[in-house]
């Protein structure tokens, strides 16, 4: 009996491939060897900026926040630790909205945090 190869099997794994490539230029997108390289790398760095874009937004976050506690006399360190004090239990994000969206809640809520200090 003869020895069978791939086929069709092999063909419709490049084309997966290939599908993932598309958009590259030049041999990125053409050869074989150099998209499974692109593919791949494509992978990693798609898994590392994942957790870059969460690091990003939460820099953006408190920078927000300390802009806005510059502006009410308060640094950025003694209003979160006031925060834990008071136990408000706001994230970071939901602050800088507050701080941005509602100024006069945050004036609020700075307010409990200097009387607790």
């Amino acid at each position: 009996m003869p020895r069978t190869r791939k086929g069709a099997a092999r063909r419709q794994s490049k084309v997966r491939w290939f599908k993932q490539a598309k958009g590259n230029r030049g041999n990125r997108s053409k050869n074989w060897r150099t998209v499974k390289q692109t593919v791949i790398r494509s992978g990693v760095y798609a898994t590392r900026d994942r957790r870059l874009v969460k690091r990003d937004y939460r820099q953006l976050w408190i920078t927000r926040i300390s802009a806005a506690c510059q502006m009410r006399d308060i640094n950025y360190s003694r209003f979160i630790s006031g925060l834990k004090k008071v136990s408000i239990t706001l994230n970071r994000k939901m602050l800088s909205e507050i701080a941005i969206a509602d100024p006069e809640t945050f004036d609020q809520i700075v307010d409990q945090v200097k009387a607790a200090a």
